[in-house]
């Protein structure tokens, strides 16, 4: 059988949030950090499965037939995951983010989106419920989707080459059935949709203007992502990444850009819109422009660990809270507790050191965290 590649939670951290915290801290909406930076996103995954096998995320020759995932016993439930959501959302959380694994493999996920489209009413905040897939179960899901209160969704796709995307997904899934999908959550009204494609110099950087020729016009945003150093068993190289500057000149070069300004604090997609109007791209440069210094997002795993990084080695675990006797208000400063001590900011870091070179233990799985 596999050996699990998740890492072991510190101690430590772990301490941090299962001991029921002696003073209440009474949420406000205006948590900050150990740097200053307020909480706005949680992303939660709601699975550790996925039907694709990409290489940066979930190698075949490691999430293998007997790869041990997590049983249906150490999920979070619905209710779990909302009474979670709920203090996060009371400490200034605006946004929610589902995210897997694969989310869409997750059973009746539709009775969740409602639940936490719920917590609008309840807390009387504006709160942004969105999803991130890949897209290969969203042409039947989509209208289920909006109707239980999802309200966007970003797509992951990697290619327009179905060769090239059947590799890269390794599972020979059809880059047709990806953009099937997209179609019908465009019509369903879950906009505006995102396109997200992971660039690998010399595996799918050719893709970068016929996918910017497609999505042009279509009122769909297209972002790249510059491949990233997460996790530990994707095989990440220096020398695969594509700096985001350079998709950049690619594009402008056919096809005129000019730069936006950020929508939001905290956005981490650079924006840039095509010159004609007809449209804009976003790219994502962790690798070689971080953006540490304004994340605002908290990651939540499906079997209740909090992470403050996307390339984090440890979590606090919630869970043993959320099944133990702690009140909701219990809960809640254990959250600001955790969320006070952030420091976080491993891409500032690693952009000092030279490249390829380690940078602190082996990190958390993406396919377990989300993106």
């Amino acid at each position: 059988m596999s050996e699990r590649v998740i890492p072991l939670i510190d101690q430590r951290l772990v301490s941090v949030a299962a001991r029921v915290p002696r003073v209440s801290v009474a949420p406000t909406g205006l948590l900050a950090d150990a740097l200053g930076r307020p909480l706005r996103d949680l992303r939660i995954s709601v699975t550790d499965r996925c039907n694709f096998r990409c290489s940066y995320c979930m190698p075949k020759d490691i999430f293998d037939k007997d790869y041990p995932y997590l049983p249906h016993s150490s999920l979070l439930t619905f209710e779990e995951i909302t009474r979670v959501a709920r203090q996060f959302v009371a400490h200034g959380v605006q946004k929610i983010r589902l995210t897997g694994g694969e989310p869409l493999l997750r059973k009746n996920l539709e009775i969740l989106i409602e639940q936490l489209a719920a917590l609008r009413t309840v807390e009387g905040l504006p709160l942004d419920i969105t999803l991130t897939t890949n897209g290969s179960l969203l042409a039947r899901k989509a209208l289920a989707l909006k109707a239980a209160g999802l309200q966007r969704v970003t797509v992951s796709l990697d290619g327009l080459d179905d060769t090239t995307f059947r590799a890269m997904n390794d599972v020979d899934f059809p880059v047709a059935d990806v953009l099937d999908g997209i179609a019908c959550a465009q019509a369903a009204g879950l906009g505006p949709i995102k396109v997200n494609m992971v660039v690998k110099r010399g595996t799918n950087d050719d893709q970068i203007l016929p996918m910017a020729r497609h999505f042009k016009g279509t009122g769909i945003v297209l972002r790249f992502i510059e491949y990233m150093d997460v996790g530990a068993t994707n095989g990440w190289r220096m020398d695969e990444v594509l700096p985001s500057a350079e998709v950049v000149q690619r594009i402008h070069r056919e096809l005129p850009l000019v730069q936006l300004e950020p929508t939001s604090p905290g956005e981490t997609a650079e924006r840039w819109g095509y010159a004609d109007g007809s449209g804009e791209i976003g790219v994502i440069s962790s690798v070689t422009q971080a953006f540490c210094s304004d994340c605002n997002r908290a990651r939540l795993s499906t079997e209740g660990q909090l992470y403050l990084c996307l390339f984090a080695s440890q979590g606090h675990d919630l869970r043993h809270l959320i099944r133990g006797q702690a009140t909701d208000e219990q809960l809640a400063s254990a959250i600001a507790a955790i969320w006070q001590g952030r420091a976080d900011r491993y891409s500032e870091l690693r952009a000092s050191l030279p490249p390829d070179a380690a940078l602190g233990p082996r990190r958390v799985e993406m396919s377990y965290i989300g993106g």
